[in-house]
């Protein structure tokens, strides 16, 4: 099963687990496992079907927009890093 890092701001939604395993073949199946086993997920990673804008999705450290997206494949030891996105800051 793939490993799924969980961001500190999304803990609440997997009883404060840093790190799931989830079944699947491909990113969008492993999330939607995880969320499946943890419900709260589901509306904080997908609108309509695709990742939120504000959730940057990793396997095995390569951004899944650059791959295949959701259809990326995954691997039984692979990784899939859920960062939220960052912005703002002070002008210098």
């Amino acid at each position: 099963m793939a490993t799924v890092r969980i961001p500190s701001v999304l803990r609440k939604h997997t009883d404060g687990a840093a790190k799931l395993t989830a079944e699947g073949g491909t990113v969008g199946e492993v999330l939607r496992a995880a969320a499946a086993a943890h419900p709260g997920l589901e509306d904080q990673l997908f609108d309509d079907g695709s990742v939120r804008g504000y959730i940057n999705v990793y396997v095995d450290d390569e951004d899944i927009r650059y791959v295949s997206g959701l259809d990326s494949p995954v691997t039984p030891d692979s990784e899939v890093a859920l960062m939220p996105a960052v912005a703002g800051g002070a002008p210098a």
